[in-house]
């Protein structure tokens, strides 16, 4: 006990006992310690200094980002920009759109104001076209003399055994009237080919019922290309016929026609005039037409040209390929007559037969070509093979074998010459035709006649060739 007691003042040293000792029963609660203050203001300052030093060192590393990376920075613009470059899109379809409802086409541009849909013109007028067809007759001969039929003309050559032979053209008409009568081009129903058939022999009409009719030549032009038929009925759908002269270039035109024969009857195509007032030859006439580039092909010929408005304003006449080229085909170059014009030819056609104020000599003729001139010792001319009784010619003292070889004091070598000279006279006017008889040329002074249907039958039909004979019956689009 010493060890732990010795030396110790008992006053002091509990005190110092106390001081430095505590004392806890199992029964007394523990005592609560005093927590220290917390400084709130402080952090929540320091807090946001810090965003601000972090948000600026961003913004700052942003920008050199950017300025270094021009992709990443466009594609950050366009991405804002996408959703309304969507939208300006959309409004800017929905726009054109819009617009397009308001442009007319190209058919409504070149329609008149009044026009009539393509459609309903079509089954306005397709009552009104018809199919023609014309049998033709020719000769062939198994013995033919090298020159077309001249040696037989002055007596010696052997034509050989005639075998007679037909053959088949097929073509477009308009109905005019109620009671029959059908306008058509003068060469589906007379032959100028070389085969030289004349006029057919049998011409019949197929309606677009299918139903068919025989026709009768009532007359035909063929320096205009107009011929007139008559069918027996009376209660046809005849076709409207408008101006042409009020045709505009641009203007919207409707063709219908069967090319190539009927098995594509009443085939319709459009386009537009191009030109007016087109100066062409056709079959060796020189005729003003109507130029479009609707196609017109082979077999259309005598077909209506139709205005916007359903009016016929044409008649289809012939292809500036098949007129022009042999060789190549052209594409787009049609040619109509102009109506206008037609309607003069057709009353004369129907009152007279002929056409009246035609200045005419009453001769048929035929060309010497080069040829027969060197074989037979006569000059290139107009060769006169037939008179007609009563004409001027009979008066004047032309005479079968005669070589008309100038008009006028202006040389000719074919007819084409002579017919285009003379025509720019007037009947009843004087001319002077240069003749070649028995070696010695001869001075024949005449006036000329108004034309009759008979003149006009003679001055039309040369004299008659013969056609080869390997060529075989057939149907030929017109």
């Amino acid at each position: 006990m010493s060890d732990n007691f010795n030396n110790m003042n008992p006053n002091e040293n509990n005190q110092e006992n106390l001081s430095s000792c505590s004392y806890v029963s199992e029964n007394t609660p523990p005592s609560s310690k005093k927590k220290p203050k917390k400084h709130r203001g402080l952090k929540a300052i320091a807090f946001v200094l810090s965003l601000a030093i972090v948000g600026g060192i961003s913004v700052q590393g942003y920008k050199y980002f950017n300025e270094n990376n021009p992709k990443v920075s466009d594609f950050d613009e366009n991405s804002v920009e996408a959703t309304d470059s969507d939208d300006a899109r959309k409004e800017l379809a929905s726009r054109q759109d819009d617009e397009d409802e308001d442009i007319p086409s190209l058919i409504e541009l070149a329609a008149r104001e009044d026009a009539m849909s393509i459609p309903d013109i079509v089954d306005s007028v397709m009552p009104s076209v018809v199919g023609v067809s014309a049998t033709f007759e020719y000769t062939s001969s198994q013995s033919y003399d090298s020159f077309g039929g001249w040696g037989g003309m002055f007596g010696f050559g052997d034509s050989g055994q005639s075998q007679p032979q037909q053959m088949v053209g097929t073509g477009t008409g308009i109905v005019m009237t109620a009671d029959g009568y059908i306008v058509t081009n003068a060469h589906v129903v007379y032959d100028e080919s070389e085969y030289n058939c004349g006029a057919a022999v049998e011409v019949s009409v197929l309606f677009s019922d299918e139903s068919e009719l025989e026709a009768k030549i009532i007359a035909y032009d063929t320096e205009t290309d107009i011929a007139v038929l008559k069918v027996d009925a009376t209660d046809l759908t005849p076709a409207t016929f408008g101006d042409s002269d009020e045709l505009r270039v641009g203007e919207l035109v409707i063709a219908i026609g069967n090319p190539l024969g009927f098995d594509l009857f009443g085939s319709v195509t459009s386009g537009i005039v191009s030109a007016l007032d087109r100066q062409i030859s056709i079959n060796e006439k020189n005729m003003n037409l109507i130029q479009t580039d609707a196609a017109i092909n082979s077999g259309n010929s005598g077909g209506p040209l139709l205005n916007s408005c359903g009016q016929v304003i044409g008649i289809n006449s012939a292809k500036m390929s098949s007129s022009y080229s042999s060789t190549a085909s052209i594409e787009g170059l049609g040619f109509a007559i102009p109506i206008d014009e037609a309607k003069v030819i057709i009353d004369d056609l129907i009152n007279y037969k002929y056409v009246k104020g035609r200045p005419q000599i009453g001769i048929g003729t035929r060309d010497v070509s080069e040829t027969v001139s060197s074989y037979y010792n006569i000059p290139m001319g107009v060769y006169v093979v037939s008179v007609e009784e009563g004409s001027t010619a009979e008066f004047a003292g032309i005479q079968v074998g005669d070589v008309i070889i100038g008009i006028q004091g202006e040389a000719v070598s074919t007819s084409d010459e002579l017919n285009e000279i003379k025509n720019q006279y007037k009947a009843g006017e004087e001319i002077t035709l240069t003749i070649t008889r028995n070696g010695q040329d001869i001075d024949i002074t005449l006036v000329l006649q108004e034309a009759n249907a008979n003149m006009a039958e003679a001055e039309e039909e040369e004299s008659t060739q013969e056609a080869p004979a390997e060529e075989e019956e057939g149907r030929l689009p017109r």
